[in-house]
């Protein structure tokens, strides 16, 4: 596996241009970089090894050296597609990334259909003058794309690298590929489930299958030849997974966990408690109001986002991963059980089961700008990799399976009860029904926020300002972190990448 970053070219920059990209995504991959030019692209390449340590480095060629491939991510049917196809196919190094290439050696654009993982890609074919770009079923990791002047692509794994070359910048839509032949192309999406689990089913059977299917996706992502933990809020979601994978974990030492908020911040002592009950070697730290509001301009450049409630999301997200990285390069969070499952409390107000359904399926389809974002930016920031064993997609498939009527909150039903009662036993009482709060609520950063947002922004200069942006600003704190959004990022396009929650 490999965490990185990369820019992929279509003709050749400057040594000393490449060279400024690659050292401005430093923090997506510091344990080598490189770039090689080829007769009509030019790649870069940042590299946070965490398979195949001793391998892998890219970009990466195919025997003939008429292909090379970038990528960012992590395949987790790499083995299983390996075994198939090594009886007639010569694999060159250890490294997951290189199943992508031999793939479209064999398939063409077909084989990005066959991998299960988190990726985005480019491919050079040199003989052919072409390249194919492909990017996961759901955005998990990133990718960007814009043309220069001189109407050469370039794709990049983040926002800011593509302003490097060219003035315009876009997201390249997840589940797609693209090519020049082509344009782009879905090549998948999460659909509505077209049959549901039989109203008879008993719901011990759909309970043990959830549960089985999210254990099997915390399994799945503990391939690593580097120090592994978890993102620990002691929220639902984040508790289940490191409970999972602290039964699950092989290494003489105990499982590390890593929380953080604000002093007498109600995550704080959840996620204390949870660690006792599965046994974690458990971190935490205490940030001080001062810090979390000196930290906000490196949050937003790294997060790329002014949204309000990503931002206040991402600062608790970018001190855990901090502390996190000191310890760890690999974590395992919680991110997409509240699309899966209707955590958030506006979905309470959805009484229809087909209207909720509908919106189940577009929030998952819109984590690629929001959350996924949040969790790639502030690890990355710190040169951690992280991992989200709830958006597995045969994971996914079973919960879109399971009737919605299973899904509905109320007053009396709480949010994720299905997901509860899957295990039943497995954490404290107090934590398995522990209600909902945001991260950023239950780190203690929500109120500090909105007081300093307040401070800084009068009245009049929020009537003012908010009629003269091309965009709507919602609150001040919108104000606020469009602000330093806007040093960042000066560009127009920059504002259509933005992801927004449906409240501010």
């Amino acid at each position: 596996m490999v965490m990185c970053g990369f820019i992929a070219v279509t003709g050749q920059l400057q040594d000393e241009k490449m060279n400024e990209i690659l050292t401005s995504m430093k923090h997506r991959g510091p344990d080598e970089g490189d770039h090689i030019k080829l007769d009509s692209f030019h790649f870069g390449h940042r590299r946070l090894s965490i398979v195949g340590v001793d391998e892998g480095k890219q970009p990466i060629a195919n025997k003939a050296a008429d292909k090379y491939l970038v990528c960012n991510g992590e395949i987790y049917n790499f083995p299983v597609l390996k075994r198939e196809m090594e009886h007639d196919t010569e694999f060159l190094t250890e490294s997951d990334s290189e199943i992508a290439l031999k793939l479209y050696e064999r398939m063409d654009v077909e084989g990005v259909k066959l991998l299960d993982g988190m990726f985005a890609f480019v491919i050079a074919d040199v003989n052919k003058g072409s390249f194919f770009a492909a990017r996961d079923t759901l955005g998990i990791k990133p990718l960007y794309y814009g043309e220069d002047k001189e109407g050469n692509l370039v794709f990049a794994s983040e926002l800011k690298s593509v302003y490097f070359v060219a003035d315009e910048a876009k997201e390249f839509p997840p589940g797609h590929y693209y090519t020049p032949e082509t344009g782009f192309v879905q090549y998948r999406r999460i659909e509505a489930a077209k049959e549901t689990f039989p109203a008879d089913s008993a719901e011990k059977t759909i309970l043990t299958g959830l549960k089985e299917k999210l254990e099997q996706a915390v399994e799945k992502r503990l391939m690593a030849d580097v120090p592994l933990g978890v993102l620990l809020s002691g929220g639902l979601d984040s508790s289940l997974i490191a409970a999972i994978t602290a039964k699950k974990h092989q290494g003489k030492d105990p499982l590390n966990s890593f929380c953080v908020g604000i002093k007498g911040s109600p995550d704080i002592a959840a996620a204390r408690d949870v660690a006792k009950a599965i046994g974690t070697k458990h971190f935490e730290y205490v940030y001080t109001k001062e810090e979390l509001i000196e930290a906000l301009p490196e949050v937003i450049y790294h997060l790329e986002s002014y949204d309000p409630s990503l931002v206040r999301s991402a600062i608790p997200c970018f001190f855990v991963s901090k502390i996190a990285a000191e310890k760890v390069k690999v974590v395992l969070s919680g991110e997409g059980a509240d699309e899966l499952f209707s955590g958030y409390a506006y979905l309470q107000e959805l009484k229809d089961s087909d209207k909720l359904n509908k919106e189940l399926v577009r929030i998952i389809n819109s984590l690629h700008n929001i959350n996924l974002q949040r969790l790639d930016r502030m690890s990355m920031a710190h040169s951690l990799e992280g991992r989200v064993p709830f958006l597995d997609l045969d994971l996914i498939n079973y919960a879109l399976r399971i009737p919605t009527e299973m899904k509905l909150s109320s007053d009396d039903i709480m949010e994720k009860a299905v997901l509860r009662r899957a295990f039943e036993g497995e954490l404290p009482e107090h934590i398995l029904w522990r209600k909902k709060a945001e991260f950023s609520e239950g780190s203690g950063a929500v109120d500090i926020l909105e007081e300093y947002a307040e401070a800084e922004i009068s009245d009049v200069e929020y009537q003012k300002e908010k009629k003269e942006h091309p965009v709507e600003i919602r609150s001040k704190q919108e104000l606020l972190y469009y602000r330093i959004f806007k040093e960042y990022f000066p560009h127009d396009s920059a504002l259509e990448t933005v992801g927004h929650w449906a409240t501010s």
